[in-house]
């Protein structure tokens, strides 16, 4: 294979259960994962992006029932990008970059199980030319939402403004406003808590002692007995944090099927976690102006809002915070 890269920034986890022992680990991935060839999984193993219980392994190895497999996915020569005619409700968009309101539901790049829909391939239909970046499959993508998480997304359209929107993402000059429904009600103030990949539900993150640094700033906007409109500021940027924070802390984004709970306040409640990427302040990395993006709010969050404080006491919570 060529130069590889990166499918997804998180590796895969999967467990081998009593039906699949008895059979080469490279026979049992495809199988796994049939949009996959058995010789795909054969030179991901050859070039250790598979792990058997934390170890790099051989193709003709056999695992056994519990036995843990970690897959880093690689991009073959041949993977390739294809532009959609996707509409794009943008925010603002000049020479460099393009921000975006994401709608719940769209991922933001191609990773397996999603090779189109996203707003990589929205972003190329859209745009005649976008810098590569490191990987052909981000183009232009300095950061990311959550799938069912909507609100700011931006992205890069020349080389330079990516480099230089990397190192606004990464040396915290970025200022991320969220706005979230949650059970309970939090205490303002900051959540510092270290994450971490879960040691059993590989997929989640969770607060462990020997995780990264993670801090989240909470601001309760409004309440009522079980439900709360929360802002929050995220000084770090590790991968669900503020969901794994108000889990952590008992108050779990509403809606939310993986780090949430179901919801008792009402008998029907949302059908995705309800976290929204309000606002996102940041110096314009090649003319110097000052950026201020804000994404209206989508429906399925003005409809709790509304029980919770009311349309024109949310806006203005909102607007001057």
């Amino acid at each position: 294979m060529d130069r590889p890269f990166l499918l997804n920034e998180e590796p895969e986890f999967l467990f081998i259960t009593a039906e699949e022992e008895g059979s080469r680990i490279d026979k049992l991935l495809a199988e796994r994962f049939p949009h996959y060839s058995r010789t795909y999984f054969q030179n991901l193993i050859e070039m250790g992006s598979v792990l058997l219980n934390g170890e790099p392994v051989k193709k003709r190895i056999i695992p056994e029932e519990g036995d843990e497999i970690e897959i880093c996915f690689l991009a073959a020569p041949d993977t390739s990008l294809i532009p959609q005619s996707i509409p794009l409700e943008i925010l603002y968009e000049d020479d460099h970059l393009l921000a975006i309101n994401k709608p719940p539901g769209m991922v933001t790049h191609p990773a397996p199980g999603h090779w189109t829909g996203t707003f990589v391939n929205a972003l190329l239909g859209h745009c005649k030319e976008i810098a590569p970046g490191s990987d052909p499959l981000r183009p232009g993508i300095v950061h990311r939402l959550d799938k069912d998480t909507s609100g700011v997304l931006l992205a890069a359209k020349t080389l330079a403004a990516h480099q230089k929107l990397i190192e606004l993402f990464t040396t915290r000059q970025m200022e991320k406003l969220y706005l979230a429904v949650c059970s309970g009600r939090p205490q303002n103030g900051i959540i510092s808590a270290p994450i971490a990949r879960h040691p059993v539900n590989r997929k989640e993150m969770a607060v462990l002692p020997d995780g990264r640094e993670a801090v989240t700033e909470v601001k309760v906007a409004a309440f009522d007995e079980k439900t709360s409109l929360v802002l929050l500021k995220p000084r770090t940027g590790r991968t669900h944090q503020i969901r794994v924070h108000l889990k952590h802390i008992g108050c779990p984004v509403l809606g939310d099927p993986v780090y949430g709970k179901k919801n008792s306040y009402d008998s029907k409640g949302p059908n995705r976690q309800l976290l929204h990427a309000y606002r996102l302040e940041f110096v314009h990395p090649l003319t110097g102006a000052p950026m201020r993006l804000i994404a209206p709010i989508p429906e399925d969050m003005k409809i709790w809002m509304r029980r919770l404080c009311g349309p024109a006491l949310c806006a203005t919570t909102l607007i001057n915070t």
